[in-house]
Parts: C-alpha cells; structure tokens; sequence
C-alpha cells in the first residue's frame, strides 16, 4: 500500500534549500519552481517541481493532491522559473490513459517517490494509469495570451 504524504519539517527544509538554487539554474535539468495562484487567497506561491519531457513537458503531482494541485485547478496559468528562463505556461489535467505512461516515466526517473505509488518502475503501463487518479498530472502549453 502506498505511502499517504503529509509536509512535514524536513520536507519544508529541502524545498527551503533547493528552491534557491534552482532560482540561480543549479539543479536537475528538469527542476524548476512552479509559481500559482491560490485557490481561496489569491497570492503567489511557489515550490520546485520535476517535470517529464517527451516532446511535450508534463507536470506530475507524485504525492497526490497537494495544495498546487488545488491551485492549478482554479487558476491554470502558471510560471515555471529556472535560473534566467521564466516560462508562462497554461496547465491542462490528463485523463488517466494521457496520465499513465507519464507516470510511469516520472517513477523511473524519480525514485525517491516510489513508496507513494503501489505500481513500481518496472510495471507495465496498465499499473500507472490505474494509479492516475490518486496522481494528477498536467500537460503544459503555451499560455493564452
């Protein structure tokens, strides 16, 4: 059974010390800090991300629902920011079929959330899109504009 995630101390202490080394570019070439509006106050907030690129660039919530993930789905135009590079983006949520293979490629490529999920690395796909809803992924396009 998958680990249920809770931001506790030492998670707040990682996205404290990651988040300004990505705003400078050091990092994980896919790291960025994802920048949305909040859902009830209206102010920014911000947290580093990893995103799956496979042509397109794909926003997975590894934990779950997550309070970006609420704020994405009532204002989907968000930033993305790595080091100079700053990005406007608008964040359309997949279905599960659209989700699983990026699931998939995520758990390969981030294993440290691997005891948030119930299919592991070398399941087939069919796992991935059968644990999409409880993981919620967003193609992200060019915003409006």
């Amino acid at each position: 059974m998958a680990k249920s995630y809770r931001l506790g101390p030492l998670r707040r202490a990682v996205n404290t010390l990651v988040s300004p080394l990505v705003k400078i570019g050091i990092g994980g070439r896919t790291t960025y800090l994802l920048t949305t509006t909040g859902r009830k106050s209206g102010l920014e907030r911000t947290t580093p991300v990893t995103l799956v690129e496979n042509g397109e660039h794909w926003l997975v919530s590894p934990y779950g629902e997550v309070a970006w993930v609420h704020n994405i789905r009532a204002h989907p135009d968000v930033t993305l920011r790595r080091g100079r590079t700053q990005l406007s983006v608008r964040a359309e949520e997949a279905g599960p079929e659209q989700a699983g293979p990026v699931l998939q490629r995520y758990l390969r490529k981030v294993r440290i959330t691997a005891p948030y999920f119930d299919a592991g690395p070398a399941d087939a796909v069919e796992s991935f899109v059968a644990e999409a809803p409880r993981h919620p992924v967003f193609r992200l396009v060019a915003a409006r504009g």
